[in-house]
């Protein structure tokens, strides 16, 4: 019995009779019991889907910001919040849409008609009416339509490349199954239909795929920063909004004053900005030849520290080579080379027959005529030829090598060496293929042998080393026999400890967890295997990375935090996976690596002043009207610092930063814990200033106010240069000029505003020379501070073991 794959899920049926099949009665009454022959997805309506997401904590808040605003009758802010609530629904729903298209590359798949015989007569029908227990006849260049056991014909050969992603056909049987979505090249036979939709090995495949859709660590680190700002905000504002009713302010402008502040907290742009940022990646990340699906996943890929790479068309060609042929005693290598040569099928050759030939290229052949040519077949496990040069008329033959030696009738001496030969071949992991020549009058010779194996690509191995020196746990995944694993896994230099996916993975889960982190790849993996093995490693708190290509690989690619399409993969594995590659190589993986890294670290930069200028503005508003019952900015104040906020932040993405040798990762506490540190030291600075100028300066508090603002406006913008650098701020990689100019640019801005008094009480230039000079002053002790806190918890971390 074929165990190429898993066995199909037979669906519990009554017999068959094979003569007749199934009448249209009972095909009726089976296609209502077990329903059509087709994928299916649980899938919500339009409306439902656009609608779920204005539904939550984050959308409530943002949508009782632009109902208070409403209210007020203030459009403009209205007009802003409602654009970002449509906003973060759009990319949502690209996300939901995610599985529903990698299920539709799998319907794709799918066979259009089958010949299938009913009440007796053959008959075409749609291959979505097929039902357990139809008798189906397949042939040559059919897509077998659904899982099948065969049990009339001589042989199959199929390809199941886009079920377990290797490129050579499988010879099939009576009493083997023929699964759905693998396609016929050669032969003709007859079988049962044992499963259909869902249930068939194909169908539980896409089942896997719609069994995926958790949140991404970005999305959990995004949710973790709003629920803090959130909250800060909440407490804060309710705060102001309870001691100002005591104090008996304007009841209008309290909530005014309230509703701006809690908007210009809240996080509502936190998604939008971050989003930005990672769309600039994805553009650099294209001109690099890999198109990321889903902008989430630059921010996995950054933290990827396992990578679980297909063998067969990632780590290798996928294309079959012949190395070191090894000819018979007496022979020469091109005697060898040319008879096998002339037993391929030069017109239409299959994978075998085109390595064969590669191998035998300035060999001449043209001036040799083929008289006759008996194509491979499973039977007979060779193929022959009668071929004719001017006078001379001889045979060749190729074929399994023990098929060879028998048709040559090699003594026991000799056969015994060539048995071992290609035992030793098969250790190395290589497939051995035989050819005999037979002259006029003479008996069959036997040539030699042909190892043939698919071959590395030529810079995995430097591709594998580079993601090693990234602090990469890379591991080989391949349907293949672990002697071919260990094969290509001692040329890529992976380690040799490749062991059985279906062994690996049985026991309990502690002993499960440390056998496939240890192991350096498996063998005989079905698509359950790869899904659980990067489960495993999820469950083991690794970032995993999945490459692959084929229909099998598309669960686990899925699953996988950064799923992975090579070149060339199926639509199916296109559509599961975040990022898909469209140039050959491997090196292009590791560049994209690199370069989520860097989006990486300018994510953290906003996301760090982000929570620190929350911080900064809020508590030391909260502090002055509980403490001094001063408003120290006025409302139009805290609209002017957002909106001037938003100009340099957006260049974020655009920044210079540096990459991480080691994979990094969202960590929450370290974030919080400097942001807070920045925060609280703008907190303190501030109020030195604000003691200062009310104290010495004997300014009116109009003035002090407009000071105040200009000090957090020239001092925030600062503070993200200290942000931006986990070293001093001053060292490279220099900020880039676009962020750098806009940074600048928006602080002169400010600037004038308060030195000439638009929307401002103005200062002149005198007061405004010493803000500047008051924050440069301070700009070096925020650099040491977060230096310091970072330096702290890193410590603390390690000691803990994180």
């Amino acid at each position: 019995m074929d165990q190429t794959v898993a066995e199909p899920m037979t669906q519990d049926v009554p017999q068959t009779d094979r003569k007749t099949g199934l009448s249209a009665a009972e095909a009726a009454q089976r296609l209502e019991r077990y329903g059509p022959n087709a994928l299916q997805s649980d899938e919500k309506t339009l409306l439902q889907r656009i609608a779920g997401y204005f539904w939550g904590p984050i959308p409530w808040l943002i949508e009782l910001a632009a109902l208070l605003s409403l209210v007020l009758r203030d459009w403009s802010d209205f007009a802003v919040i409602f654009v970002m609530l449509l906003l973060n629904a759009a990319v949502g729903f690209k996300e939901e849409s995610k599985a529903s298209s990698a299920i539709a590359a799998l319907k794709a798949q799918l066979a259009p008609s089958a010949r299938v015989k009913r009440d007796g007569q053959w008959q075409e029908i749609a291959a979505r009416d097929l039902v357990p227990g139809d008798i189906v006849r397949l042939s040559i260049g059919q897509i077998v339509p659904a899982d099948l056991t065969l049990f009339e014909g001589k042989y199959l050969s199929i390809d199941e490349a886009a079920l377990t992603g290797e490129s050579l056909p499988v010879d099939k049987g009576v009493g083997d199954s023929a699964y759905s979505g693998s396609v016929v090249k050669l032969g003709e036979m007859t079988g049962e239909v044992t499963a259909t939709g869902m249930e068939t090995y194909f169908g539980h495949t896409a089942s896997l795929v719609q069994t995926t859709n958790g949140k991404s660590h970005f999305q959990k680190a995004v949710m973790q920063i709003g629920n803090f700002l959130i909250a800060a905000a909440l407490v804060l504002v309710a705060m102001i909004v309870i001691v100002s009713f005591k104090r008996h302010n304007p009841p209008l402008e309290v909530i005014q004053f309230a509703l701006i502040l809690t908007v210009a907290a809240i996080p509502v742009a936190l998604p939008t900005v971050l989003s930005v940022t990672m769309a600039v990646g994805a553009e650099r990340l294209a001109r690099m030849k890999a198109i990321v699906s889903r902008l989430v996943s630059i921010e996995e890929l950054a933290g990827v520290d396992v990578l679980c790479s297909d063998k067969t068309g990632t780590l290798t060609l996928n294309e079959l080579t012949v190395e070191d042929p090894r000819p018979a005693e007496g022979i020469a290598v091109d005697d060898l080379l040319r008879a096998s040569a002339l037993a391929c099928d030069r017109d239409a050759p299959d994978a075998i027959d085109k390595a064969v030939l590669a191998a035998a290229e300035g060999i001449a052949l043209d001036a040799i005529e083929t008289l006759s040519f008996t194509p491979f077949d499973p039977v007979s496990k060779r193929s022959e030829a009668e071929v004719r040069h001017e006078a001379d008329r001889w045979q060749v033959a190729k074929g399994a090598p023990q098929v060879i030696v028998e048709l040559a009738a090699l003594a026991d001496e000799a056969r015994k060496a060539v048995e071992d030969e290609v035992e030793t071949l098969a250790q190395q992991g290589y497939r051995a293929l035989g050819a005999a020549q037979k002259r006029a009058g003479q008996a069959w010779e036997f040539l030699g042998l042909l190892p043939i194996i698919d071959p590395p690509r030529p810079d995995a191995a430097s591709t594998i080393a580079e993601a090693r020196n990234m602090g990469i746990d890379v591991k080989i995944i391949t349907g293949d026999h672990e002697a071919i694993a260990r094969q290509i896994a001692g040329k890529l230099d992976l380690g040799q400890k490749i062991y059985p996916a279906g062994q690996l993975l049985d026991g309990d889960p502690a002993t499960v967890e440390a056998n496939v982190r240890a192991a350096d790849g498996f063998a005989r993996v079905l698509p359950e295997h790869k899904f659980r093995i990067v489960e495993v490693l999820q469950a083991g708190h690794s970032i995993v990375a999945m490459t692959g290509d084929g229909v099998n690989d598309a669960p686990a690619l899925r699953k996988a935090d950064a799923g992975i399409a090579v070149s060339g993969a199926t639509d199916a594995a296109r559509a599961a996976a975040d990022l898909v590659l469209t140039d050959k190589g491997l090196s292009i993986i590791t560049t994209a690596i690199e370069e989520a890294r860097r989006i990486f670290e300018r994510m953290t930069s906003y996301a760090t002043f982000r929570v620190a200028e929350t911080i900064r503005v809020l508590l030391f508003m909260t502090l002055s009207i509980l403490i001094f019952d001063f408003y120290p900015v006025t409302a139009i104040m805290i609209v002017l610092l957002a909106v001037l906020n938003d100009f340099p932040i957006m260049m974020i993405a655009y920044d210079n930063v540096s990459v991480s040798p080691r994979p990094v990762r969202w960590d929450m506490r370290r974030v919080l814990t400097v942001a807070a540190t920045l925060g609280v030291t703008g907190v303190i600075e501030t109020f030195v200033l604000f003691w200062f100028v009310d104290a010495y300066l004997g300014l009116p508090r109009d003035q002090i106010q407009t000071i105040i603002f200009l000090k957090l406006l020239v001092s925030g913008h600062m503070t993200l240069f200290v942000t931006r650098h986990q070293s001093w701020f001053w060292r490279r990689p220099f900020p880039a000029l676009r962020l750098f100019a806009t940074t600048e640019a928006t602080q002169l801005l400010g600037t004038l505003i308060a030195v000439y008094g638009l929307f401002v009480t103005p200062i002149g230039w005198g007061p405004a020379l010493l803000v500047w000079l008051y924050c440069l002053v301070w700009l070096p002790l925020e650099g040491a501070m977060a230096l310091l806190i970072r330096a702290l918890y890193d410590r603390r971390a390690q000691a803990r073991g994180q």
